[in-house]
């Protein structure tokens, strides 16, 4: 794979990862809710999702996504469901992030929860699978090792995928400082509204429209 090749892909998809989604919604949420060194947790656990939903178009399972109305609407209902819920918990909230402020300390939920939680938010999205499916064959030489070059590829986006939730993380983390108790809560309901309204785009998106 050339470099130019590499860095088209690169650039597409840092503005494929940077616009606001489910994931980046939780670094935010996570910076805000539990400080930035226990927000690297959900990080971690949506590169291994990168790497899963990669690997999975790689050995041909985004294209069974595409191909199965049963399958595709299995794991679409199923992320739907989680994201409602997690947008619910925020919305019902009573202020962690206004606890944590009052406190000076982080949340008490468990890195291996917040890791978890991000994880399955991607994981869960069958749109991931069918943009992968379609985006990453557009930077793949048929004639080379096809193994090695989806390697490369996960690599690069993962890369990208931290580093942009970092960032998003980290402004959590500081606004929060700057934000009265009050303005602390509805953050933290802004971010339970956004990922509801992220559940609803993805039950009603259809597969033919991929």
């Amino acid at each position: 794979m050339d470099i130019f090749t590499l860095l088209a892909f690169a650039a597409v998809s840092f503005v494929g990862i940077a616009t606001p989604g489910p994931t980046v919604l939780l670094a935010l949420t996570n910076g805000s809710r539990h400080g930035l060194r226990r927000a690297m947790a959900g990080m971690v656990g949506a590169v291994l999702s990168d790497f899963v939903l990669i690997g999975a178009v790689a050995i041909g399972l985004g294209a069974l996504l595409a191909a199965s109305e049963f399958w595709f609407s299995m794991l679409k209902w199923a992320g739907a469901a989680y994201l409602a819920f997690l947008g619910i918990m925020l919305l019902r909230s009573k202020g962690a992030i206004d606890a944590a402020l009052q406190s000076g300390t982080p949340g008490g939920q468990s890195t291996f929860s917040i890791g978890l939680k991000s994880f399955m938010v991607a994981a869960t999205n069958p749109k991931g699978y069918l943009f992968f499916s379609a985006f990453l064959p557009q930077f793949i030489d048929p004639g080379q090792p096809q193994a090695a070059q989806y390697m490369l590829l996960a690599l690069v986006f993962a890369a990208l995928d931290f580093i942009i939730m970092f960032g998003y993380a980290f402004f959590g983390s500081q606004a929060v400082r700057f934000l009265k108790t009050s303005g602390a809560l509805w953050l933290e309901r802004a971010c339970g509204g956004a990922l509801l309204a992220l559940a609803g785009s993805l039950a009603f998106y259809r597969r033919a429209t991929a």
